[in-house]
């Protein structure tokens, strides 16, 4: 197992333990099913939490109490002392311990953190009054007030108290961020059933391995990756899609694990277990984007880098000042108002705005099917302003589709698409599993093909029925004595005006028709780059297929600039032109060929049913493998930076307001100083308030 810190991610070591950074506990890197060991600091830090309160509730009640006009007089005697000191005592030694242990390791570490002003404040406020207890014979006469010298033990009780507060708070919102990698991780079974040796029984799913078949019935989730060699059912992939409407499955059809078998029983052949599944690929990419760093957290970082030195520098001042020329008792007000000081700039909201809005982002993204592979690709999604997108696979479905039937003779459409398919049956082109496809499709049946013959680059040629049936590009027809296909040319003409591709099919020495094969536009496609458009993005088509259908396909689209023939190599090289002309370039493909220009472009975007090798060159992964996916991108990221600028000035503005306040600045005009236990509830507000503007982000609509 292997543990890292959620706010710094390259901090990495083999066992549990503490961020030498920020101080905070490094969690497990991999979230595992049924793995409770990330509470474990959240168990802890609460049980602290409600001893201490329990405690401190009794030491702020005696010292308050006094103010009460009736307030018996032993309240402000010994025994009200003593009873603070015995109370406070282990809310301040075992409750605070760990913050006392974390603010030690960043001064032996030279990574001074919140944990260092808090160690140093908490610490000061009550080894002072518990120096004040036992040895009050070292105080001089000046730091007697009204007979007795002051103690602070409520301050540095209540103090640690709500810093536990607010690390419960921070450890209940860190586990929601998980709570969409749990969900993926809850959508695979525990166990499987594996046929081996002719037997069929259940095992744990850890040991299904490649090659294995496995046994799905009815209401049962697809425990694995597979191919289905035996059974018809459907299947419900909305966990992968998101669409509603289960997805038929037959013999060669493949599976992913996690989804839901419906209807029928099936067996499948196990291709991807563990983690080469793609549930496990989506689970190991969300986990490292939420444990990515946004760029904009490098200013969150240089700002707390100087400002814990800073804070401590104001507090060494504010300390002198006062002991110097302040009022009488010159040096409780001192160690008062620099205890105040430590306290309020506590920059745990500054560390907190970055990490927790990127964390709750990634995991909104993923329930969207938006999966953010590093953060750094989100942040740039608000820039981006050219959008370069491959076609077959990207707009068009990927895989060509029978689309058109044209006659020239008197001859159903029916018979001329039989006695087509019948014969590029026993083509292993694509075009031709195009044609078998689409008449199986409408239930045309197959009649049997003697002398079939075929010519590369041309055509196919067969008997049936003692009828030659000849079938491929015009020019091959030509070739076979074929002279009025003539006819049909204005008419293939305008099929490749509109991306498609015209086939010819001829009976013996006559032209019969034309079956038209083409890449559909996905649906989703139209209206997808209508919202891009509308959102100020410039859309750029390159794609290697020929001019005439890339100009087609752009123009039922309204694509901005079309550039067609382009080899793989030469869309690096062109997104990398790009770049250097447009703000932000990000690029969407779905192919092997589209990897390097996902890898160049500012943020590579790879759609979710497109190859594994896609998907590691790009940051954003799209599940549901359509364009609408980047709209939602566009706006998860605005709504993020957003949210993470808002954060930024939360604390910013806290510390810079809160800190004079807390020095004494207005107790010459108007008598004004900070308490720190005051001080200790607004450093508590400020991060209560930067994690509730950060689960904002999970209800944002995309």
């Amino acid at each position: 197992m292997i543990y890292t810190c959620p706010m710094h991610p390259q901090i990495e070591q083999d066992k549990p333990g503490n961020c030498p950074i920020c101080g905070m506990t490094l969690e497990p890197k991999n979230i595992v099913a049924g793995n409770d060991e990330e509470n474990t600091e959240l168990r802890d830090m609460t049980r602290r939490f409600r001893i201490g309160a329990a405690l401190s509730v009794p030491v702020l009640i005696l010292a308050m109490w006094h103010i009460v006009p009736s307030a018996p007089r032993w309240v402000e005697g010994d025994l009200s002392r003593w009873a603070q000191f015995i109370l406070s005592t282990p809310v301040v030694l075992w409750c605070g311990w760990p913050f006392f242990q974390r603010g030690w390791q960043s001064i032996v570490n030279r990574s001074l953190n919140m944990f260092t002003l808090i160690a140093i404040g908490v610490g000061a406020a009550y080894f002072y009054s518990a120096a004040v207890m036992l040895l009050p014979q070292i105080f001089p006469p000046s730091f007697v007030a009204h007979g007795k010298i002051g103690i602070y033990f409520e301050a540095a009780a209540t103090i640690t108290v709500l810093v536990l507060l607010g690390q419960v708070l921070e450890l209940r919102a860190r586990s929601k961020t998980g709570s969409a990698i749990r969900a993926l991780l809850d959508l695979a079974p525990n166990t499987a059933r594996v046929i081996r040796d002719g037997e069929e029984r259940d095992v744990p799913l850890d040991d299904v391995q490649k090659g294995d078949r496995l046994r799905i019935r009815p209401g049962e989730k697809v425990p694995v990756d597979g191919r289905v060699i035996e059974g018809r059912t459907s299947i419900d992939e909305s966990m992968i899609t998101g669409e509603p409407m289960p997805v038929g499955k037959t013999k060669g059809d493949r599976v992913t694990g996690g989804t839901v078998n419906q209807t029928g029983t099936m067996v499948i052949e196990a291709e991807r277990v563990g983690s080469e599944t793609v549930l496990s690929q989506i689970v190991e990419m969300v986990g490292q984007a939420q444990r990515s760093r946004a760029p904009i957290q490098g200013l969150a970082d240089k700002v707390a880098s100087w400002f814990v030195p800073a804070v401590i520098a104001i507090a060494v001042i504010t300390f002198a000042v006062w002991a110097l020329v302040g009022k009488e008792p010159r040096f409780v007000y001192a160690i008062v108002n620099a205890v105040a000081v430590l306290i309020i700039a506590c920059p745990c909201a500054l560390g907190l705005a970055t990490p927790m809005s990127v964390m709750v982002g990634v995991g909104r993204g993923a329930q969207a099917g938006v999966l953010i592979k590093k953060a750094e690709a989100i942040e740039l999604m608000e820039k981006v302003r050219t959008l370069v997108v491959d076609k077959t696979g990207t707009l068009t479905e990927g895989h060509p589709r029978l689309t058109t039937i044209i006659l020239a003779d008197s001859i159903s459409e029916e018979e001329l698409l039989a006695a087509a398919a019948s014969v590029e049956q026993n083509s292993e082109h694509p075009l031709a599993a195009a044609i078998v496809r689409g008449a199986k499709e409408r239930g045309i049946r197959l009649p049997a093909v003697s002398d079939f013959q075929s010519t590369t680059g041309g055509g196919v040629t067969g008997q049936i029925d003692g009828r030659r049936v000849l079938v491929g590009k015009l020019e091959f027809l030509r070739s076979q004595g074929i002279a009025d296909s003539e006819k049909l040319e204005a008419k293939a003409a305008d099929l490749q005006k509109q991306g498609q591709t015209a086939i010819f099919v001829a009976f013996d020495d006559h032209a019969a028709g034309i079956v038209a094969v083409a890449d559909p536009i996905k649906e989703s496609t139209p209206g997808a780059v209508e919202q891009l458009h509308k959102l100020g993005l410039k859309v750029i088509m390159l794609t290697g297929d020929n001019e005439r259908t890339a100009r087609a396909v752009a123009q039922k689209l309204g694509i901005d600039e079309v550039e067609a023939g382009v080899a793989p190599q030469h869309k690096n090289e062109r997104v990398r032109e790009l770049r250097e002309h447009s703000n932000v370039v990000a690029m969407a493909g779905d192919g092997i060929n589209d990897a390097p220009a996902l890898a160049a472009a500012d943020v590579g975007i790879a759609m979710g049913t497109g190859t594994d090798v896609a998907m590691e060159s790009a940051g954003i992964t799209l599940l549901k493998g359509d364009l609408r996916g980047i709209e939602k991108a566009i706006r998860l990221s605005r709504a993020m930076m957003s949210n993470i600028r808002q954060n930024l000035f939360f604390a910013f503005i806290y510390n810079s307001l809160g800190v004079p306040i807390a020095a004494g600045v207005l107790y010459p005009f108007f008598g004004i100083l900070l308490s720190p236990i005051i001080a200790g509830v607004a450093m508590s507000l400020s991060s209560v308030s930067v994690i509730g503007n950060a689960l904002r982000l999970r209800n944002i609509r995309l």
